[in-house]
């Protein structure tokens, strides 16, 4: 596809308005030692004492592109072997990597995540164990590493959804409900629809920590910079309303653009490291019903770490041939069909 030669009859005749560049403050409050957060925050639990001499460890690993990751799962690891435990990592990430165990496992090397750099092996596997089912019928499916394990340690980053609205939305209990559930699980649940996230991934989650030996939780705040601020082990009993507090937190954090009404917006980057629709619907509304008049929206590249994967693309106007040629259609097409969304 050659674009060098188009012509737009009268485009020499536009006129750009006046611009002035604005500066906007945002908190820049971050943990500068994450090794020594991690280690104070498990010792405050009681939970920790499940985790004895020989017992098999499971610790959670996504796909999204979080501050300092690798050291946080290198700081929990540490500290299960000083408890005498046998850590590995299981990719707790749906579908995403195409629903390839290789592809997921390379997507945690791009994170530096990798065996040699955080000391534990890397079990990457789509095969799924179904373990029961939520009172309305919803089946469950766990990653078959990770319920080989004697305990599971969920980690991820607490944050609004960019497709749904609730109490709780992205973090540790829509990493059991759809994370742990690999490509099968997460298939099943986004059958049901983005509107019922907000009573399905609870009512998952809660029954996952009911039925499993979830050992704790670690959860993650981002400030508005992309910087860890906040990093929070929790009891599984405790997981789902401390959850509760800490996304009210992390909205009051977020960046947002300081603007209702925009006449072009224009985004750097796009990938599922960043959001999981590309660019988060959160800030630029459109999808979630966000309350922003942005008139164009121009997505200029992929990330290297979204690894072709275009999902949110249809959420812009215009695209660069740059982007366009990043794009692997097969990632993003598994991606959106599990999602159970039409891809434009």
């Amino acid at each position: 596809m050659n674009v060098s030669k188009v012509e737009i009859p009268g485009i020499e005749n536009i006129k750009l308005p006046r611009m002035t560049k604005i500066r906007q403050k945002i908190s820049n409050d971050y943990i500068e030692d994450v090794p020594l957060a991690v280690k104070e925050e498990i010792q405050k639990i009681k939970s920790k004492d499940k985790i004895t001499r020989g017992k098999k460890v499971a610790i959670t690993a996504g796909s999204r592109g979080i501050d300092r990751i690798a050291e946080v799962i290198k700081a929990v690891i540490d500290e299960v072997k000083l408890l005498g435990g046998e850590p590995f990592i299981v990719p707790a990430m749906g579908s995403h990597g195409g629903g390839d165990a290789q592809a997921q496992k390379e997507i945690l090397e791009n994170y530096g995540i990798t065996e040699e750099k955080i000391g534990a092996p890397i079990f990457s596997s789509m095969e799924v164990i179904k373990v029961g089912e939520t009172e309305s019928g919803i089946p469950i499916y766990i990653d078959k590493n990770a319920l080989l394990a004697d305990l599971i340690i969920v980690i991820n980053r607490v944050k609004v959804h960019t497709d749904f609205a609730g109490e709780v939305e992205s973090g540790l209990m829509k990493m059991m409900a759809i994370g742990l559930g690999k490509h099968k699980g997460a298939s099943v649940i986004h059958e049901y629809g983005f509107d019922k996230f907000h009573k399905i991934i609870p009512e998952v989650g809660l029954k996952i920590i009911e039925k499993i030996l979830i050992c704790f939780g670690i959860t993650l705040i981002e400030n508005g910079y992309h910087k860890l601020c906040e990093i929070r082990a929790i009891d599984p009993e405790e997981i789902y309303e401390v959850e509760k507090e800490l996304l009210k937190k992390y909205k009051q954090l977020m960046p947002r653009i300081p603007f209702e009404s925009i006449d072009v917006l224009v985004v750097d980057e796009i990938g599922k490291d960043i959001s999981g629709s590309g660019m988060d619907t959160n800030v630029i509304g459109r999808a979630k019903g966000v309350d922003k008049d942005i008139k164009i929206i121009i997505p200029l590249d992929l990330t290297e770490n979204t690894h072709g994967n275009a999902c949110g693309i249809g959420l812009g106007d215009l695209t660069t041939k740059k982007l366009f040629d990043k794009i692997d259609f097969n990632v993003t097409y598994t991606n959106t069909l599990r999602a159970c969304q039409v891809f434009s």
